[in-house]
């Protein structure tokens, strides 16, 4: 496994989340609704739900996060006064005794904020996460709007041909062949476990069979969980490996058997996991052994190819933009870029962040006014007005003080 080199095609999909240091950016849900969630503008961007590890594996604790990366301190005083006050109050007297300058001087925004993961999730309404020390390696879906820890492994996908593909047997039997391990618990270690992982080259018909698996399979576990609250993805996951041991389950397991319907949840796993094997090409009842030494030859043929310029994108879209890039700004420049012309949004994230950078070129302008000037843009203020954060925070763009934007 020591052999296998990460692939060009996997690069910057994988990443860990925020790192908070203050407990104070953590608030209940009556608390986010009495700093303004709801009620003031803009505000939802910043006021956004939060899980760590144990809130998606065991039980949430429905908590929200303060999240004004991309905001000077004077901005968030300005626009968001009440909740100024509560991170002056519960967060900058820890952080101004911190020895790092950085977290010191920019208490107001997390220690570890992410800055290069934040494009990577610009478009998406979904995006796959993972749990990184966990007893059982589980891939869903979150809410892209969800704010998850360092202890979450982030997937920067919105494709469930991806998800199917990382929650199949034959991943994550790779997975555990890197045996990086804490105490007893396998550790989803994204450079050794994602970057080097070679897909599978499936046909677009294979493609949609297992997207189509994998949404049932999310959206059946999501179900039975918000059916039973009393319900976990580990009790899931501990009753389904009594299933497939043969084990006859306890009064308790029982119970979790039905409430969750393990059944089925079997049979979708199973159904995943055929699919995954036939998009290889390869037999579905492999030993690992045989998995192992596949996956390694095949991580091969993908470093070679890629040595020769052919690189299989996972996202091409977002991580290779060039063409749509190109294709963007010759069209704004027959278009013209005055603020009276109105032009079709577009579709791709990179190509949305040009349109966006071609359109603050302009007069200054907030993000309602430049919304107007697109076709087909978010319908809510608040999704742009974050767009225009993340230029903000990359030196792309200015956030003036009466809440306009420009160059």
């Amino acid at each position: 496994m020591k052999s296998a080199k990460p692939l060009r095609a996997n690069e910057r999909i994988a990443w860990d989340g925020v790192k908070l240091h203050g407990s104070g950016f953590l608030v209940e849900p009556h608390r986010a609704l009495a700093l303004g969630l709801e009620k003031i503008e803009g505000i939802s961007a910043h006021i956004r739900p939060y899980r760590n590890g144990r809130d998606i594996q065991q039980t949430s604790r429905n908590l929200y996060v303060l999240d004004f990366f991309g905001l000077s301190e004077g901005q968030v005083k300005d626009r968001f006064p009440e909740a100024y006050q509560h991170l002056l109050l519960h967060v900058k007297p820890e952080r101004i005794q911190n020895k790092r300058a950085s977290y010191r001087d920019n208490w107001w925004i997390f220690g570890e904020p992410r800055r290069e993961l934040r494009p990577t999730l610009s478009g998406l309404n979904r995006y796959i996460a993972t749990v990184d020390t966990a007893k059982h390696r589980v891939f869903s879906f979150l809410d892209s709007n969800i704010i998850v820890d360092d202890k979450v492994v982030i997937i920067s996908s919105d494709c469930a041909f991806h998800l199917g593909v990382l929650q199949s047997h034959l991943h994550v039997t790779w997975m555990l062949a890197q045996e990086v391990r804490l105490e007893d618990r396998p550790v989803y270690a994204k450079s050794e476990c994602f970057d080097p992982f070679p897909f599978p080259d499936a046909t677009p018909a294979q493609r949609a069979s297992i997207a189509k698996i994998a949404e049932a399979l999310d959206a059946h576990r999501k179900a039975r969980l918000a059916a039973h609250p009393q319900l976990t993805l580990t009790a899931l996951y501990n009753c389904l490996e009594a299933l497939r041991a043969k084990r006859k389950l306890t009064d308790a397991e029982r119970d979790i058997h039905d409430a969750g319907q393990v059944s089925i949840l079997r049979e979708y796993h199973d159904k995943l996991d055929e699919a995954v094997a036939c998009a290889y090409g390869w037999p579905a009842n492999l030993p690992e052994a045989d998995i192992i030494a596949r996956l390694v030859a095949l991580n091969a043929e993908r470093v070679a190819e890629e040595a020769r310029g052919h690189i299989r994108w996972l996202r091409p879209e977002f991580q290779a933009p060039r063409d749509t890039r190109r294709a963007v700004q010759a069209e704004m420049a027959v278009d013209g870029a005055g603020a009276d012309t109105t032009r079709q949004w577009p579709k791709e994230a990179p190509a949305q962040y040009v349109a966006l950078r071609a359109a603050l070129r302009g007069p200054p302008a907030s993000a309602r006014d430049i919304a107007r000037r697109f076709q087909g843009a978010p319908r809510r203020a608040d999704q742009l007005e974050a767009m225009l954060q993340t230029l903000v925070a990359l030196g792309q763009a200015r956030h003036l003080e009466d809440g306009r934007y420009t160059e």
